[in-house]
């Protein structure tokens, strides 16, 4: 039995290998299936070309996220009209698997990671005995449903399946713009978060234990990317990669004992309250030429509203020891977060301003289904999963209008990159293609805010 592994193609201009996918391919493999992955985002299939790629495939996996949920019904009915077994995983039918059924039509919802759930479903299928009793599948009709505990030693599993990922068939700006070398690639080195900001949804989904493979492990699939695809840059995803000192600390010493030529960039974002002077600079010597910062606000009673755990004086030290350094640096800012004001995201641009920031993003709230504030608020969301979340808020705090935080995301991207220093840095750094690409984006955000 074949198994299709399906991301579809959504509107973004995002697009990195699908790691879960990867991971999910390559250990079904080492159990003996065989698999098949379909990147219907960066090959722009559509849902009817999708399922023609899966007509040899008797079971087809479809990653799922709020941002493409739609997507994701549509392709579930057209496969099911062709009798597949439809298994639908990650992070929103982790948090809302019965209405993820009932509306997709799917046949199970992996809650959590789905490496272990996946492969004991298809033991249960090809030996045609029932999924009741496997932990972590959700399932209409069954009898009592049991969470699985988060994989422990991650170095157990296989790197993703690189093979069917290829990092030379993606985009030179995988995450908008930032890339110094290509080809680049993608690499977790950490599941989990322990810290609890009110606005994110990874804990629902990977847990609030932080676990960490090991640096040695890390490294060897470094080596296997640069070895097998040429792979020159890697971007860390990590939702805290320096949270554990000596494991950063480790992994940049290997890289440079190894005499690895890659450069390396953090586009998930760091916090700015784990590094200090030294550790940038072993990030740097290791090849760190770019860093993200999740600043959310210029406003300290909003990042206490959501619970970040970070001051502005804690990000200000950040951002300029990084400067001073010679890192590149990018701030992401949430505007609609709760108590925000016309003020309060004059605030957020000024700070953006004040502080060394060579690149800054402005995104309305998005409320994540698994989020504190999602279930804070959820019988006020909206759920029309039409709408485009990066322009229209799925949630708007008494403290403001919706028609204000439209009107104030365009002026915030303009404020901040119409300067000659931002300028400057862009101009400097990118390559002409590059370039352009930064400039549709701001001329997309000039538009939507006309």
């Amino acid at each position: 039995m074949k198994i299709a592994l399906v991301r579809p193609n959504y509107k973004t201009h995002l697009v990195t290998p699908p790691l879960g996918l990867g991971y999910l391919s390559s250990y079904l493999q080492s159990k003996g299936w065989k698999t098949k992955i379909i990147d219907g985002l960066n090959f722009n299939l559509n849902n009817d070309q999708i399922v023609e790629q899966c007509q040899e495939c008797g079971v087809v996996g479809i990653t799922c996220l709020t941002d493409f949920y739609l997507e994701v019904i549509d392709l579930s009915r057209k496969l099911k009209k062709n009798n597949k077994i439809v298994v639908l995983g990650n992070v929103h039918p982790s948090v809302l698997p019965k209405e993820t059924l009932q509306e997709s039509g799917a046949d199970y919802v992996i809650v959590g990671e789905g490496e272990i759930t996946f492969n004991e479903l298809l033991e249960s299928l090809s030996q045609n005995r029932s999924p009741e009793g496997i932990n972590g599948l959700f399932f209409v009709g069954q009898q009592q449903f049991q969470r699985r505990e988060s994989l422990q030693n991650l170095d157990s599993l296989p790197f993703p399946d690189w093979k069917q990922m290829d990092p030379r068939d993606y985009q030179k700006a995988p995450h908008g713009a930032l890339i110094k070398n290509f080809p680049v690639a993608p690499v977790i080195t950490t599941r989990g978060c322990p810290y609890a900001c009110k606005f994110c949804a990874s804990p629902a989904f990977w847990g609030q234990r932080l676990r960490l493979r090991s640096p040695e492990n890390v490294i060897a699939e470094i080596e296997y990317l640069i070895d097998n695809f040429g792979v020159k840059e890697i971007h860390f995803e990590d939702d805290n990669l320096t949270l554990y000192r000596e494991h950063i600390v480790k992994i940049c010493n290997l890289i440079l004992e190894k005499k690895l030529k890659i450069s390396w960039a953090t586009p998930n974002g760091i916090r700015a309250d784990r590094v200090d002077e030294e550790l940038l600079k072993l990030m740097k010597k290791s090849g760190c030429y770019y860093v993200v910062f999740g600043i959310e606000s210029g406003n300290q009673e909003i990042l206490n509203n959501i619970n970040k755990r970070e001051t502005l004086s804690d990000i200000e030290t950040a951002v300029n020891l990084a400067h001073k350094l010679g890192i590149m640096t990018q701030g992401f800012f949430i505007l609609g977060l709760p108590g925000e004001t016309k003020q309060t995201i004059q605030n957020s641009i000024s700070f953006a301003k004040k502080i060394p920031l060579d690149r800054a993003q402005f995104l309305l709230l998005d409320l994540l289904p698994g989020s504190a504030l999602w279930q804070e608020h959820k019988n006020e969301y909206t759920t029309d999963y039409s709408k485009d979340s990066y322009h229209e808020p799925t949630w708007v705090p008494e403290t403001i209008s919706s028609t204000v935080l439209k009107q104030w995301q365009p002026k915030a991207f303009q404020s901040f990159f119409f300067r000659p220093r931002p300028l400057f840095s862009l101009i400097k750094f990118f390559r002409f293609s590059q370039l352009k690409f930064v400039f549709k984006r701001l001329r997309d955000f000039r538009i939507v805010g006309d």
